[in-house]
């Protein structure tokens, strides 16, 4: 017996509708040879999905570094500074953080201590860090290229860093998300499991 939808979980599995819309897929084309392809979730964070969205269609992650790679743990990249302290000239986000754990492959936000601090870095999850879970604004994870991830230079930062070469969507910018940035916390509560 299927379960109503307001008890269904919140898991990495992207709802068909999500997973068959080509805006979600983010392609990051990386120096290391490695192509990247991320499935993006904004049933889960729509104005975090919506901010990678927008900095890739227009081309701002290109060349851009991966900042902080420390193995068994995560890679960092994003920002255009490539010292882990720059951001997009955009608005910092209110989090939205949500159910999604921080599972190897998981693509999430990068913040300063500020929890509503999200701008334009995000890190690579290389192996399960369930501490970060309810902390870091989770939006999406790797669905092929994990090997590509595995192989960015390590460092803080790395001596020879690999670049994002290009980052592309598989389809056109989508129009912005109109609810707030708090309905994706509701969504999720609503996804929880009753007890």
């Amino acid at each position: 017996m299927a379960l109503p939808a307001s008890a269904e979980v919140l898991t990495h599995r992207a709802p068909a509708h999500i997973a068959e819309d080509p805006a979600n897929q983010l392609t990051l084309e990386l120096s290391n040879g490695g192509t990247v392809v991320i499935q993006l979730r904004p049933d889960a964070a729509p104005r975090h999905v919506y901010r990678i969205q927008q900095l890739a269609s227009s081309g701002f992650y290109d060349g851009v570094i991966f900042h902080r790679v420390i193995p068994g743990f995560m890679a960092q990249g994003g920002d255009p500074t490539g010292t882990g302290q720059g951001g997009s000239p955009l608005p910092d986000l209110e989090a939205e953080f949500n159910r999604l754990p921080h599972v190897r492959g998981v693509f999430a936000m990068a913040r300063a201590e500020d929890r509503n601090s999200a701008n334009s870095q995000f890190y690579i999850v290389l192996h399960p860090r369930f501490n970060l879970d309810h902390e870091y604004t989770v939006l999406g994870r790797v669905k092929s290229g994990m090997s590509a991830v595995d192989a960015i230079a390590p460092g803080e930062p790395p001596a020879n860093p690999t670049r994002i070469v290009r980052a592309s969507l598989g389809g056109p910018l989508p129009a912005a998300p109109a609810a707030p940035a708090a309905q994706a916390e509701a969504v999720a509560e609503e996804s929880a499991p009753a007890e």
